[in-house]
């Protein structure tokens, strides 16, 4: 089973984001009452269900010269911006969405998330 799946046991919703966290950003009127104006159902969004969206997990950054870039061969290790075990971004369409771990799934790299970034908009 993997890391997304487990909303069969309740800990995480199909979105990724923990139920507990969901949960919080509701926002509650005065009197108690919840405003569910920003509470988004899995049918409202049923319409970009099927829309490609591009995902980039960044583990760092390096810069140089272009002489140096022309010197890299096989085997060349590149210092990258990053410690290792520091989180690495996620993107979604060139947009920071979310900060994770770099974990082995079976024989392939994967992305475990950490954190979700909330964006202003």
């Amino acid at each position: 089973m993997s890391d997304i799946d487990k909303d069969i046991d309740g800990d995480l919703p199909q979105s990724g984001i923990p139920l507990a966290e969901m949960e919080a950003q509701e926002t509650h009127r005065e009197g108690g009452e919840r405003d569910h104006s920003q509470a988004r159902s899995a049918a409202d969004l049923e319409a970009v269900f099927d829309v490609p969206v591009q995902i980039s997990a960044v583990l760092g950054h390096s810069r140089m010269h272009v002489s140096d870039l022309l010197r890299l061969a096989p085997g060349t290790v590149l210092k990258l911006d990053r410690k290792v075990g520091e989180a690495i971004d996620i993107y979604v369409n060139d947009r920071l969405v979310a900060r994770g771990e770099v974990v082995l799934v079976e024989d392939k790299l994967g992305v475990t998330m950490t954190e979700i970034i909330k964006s202003d908009r």
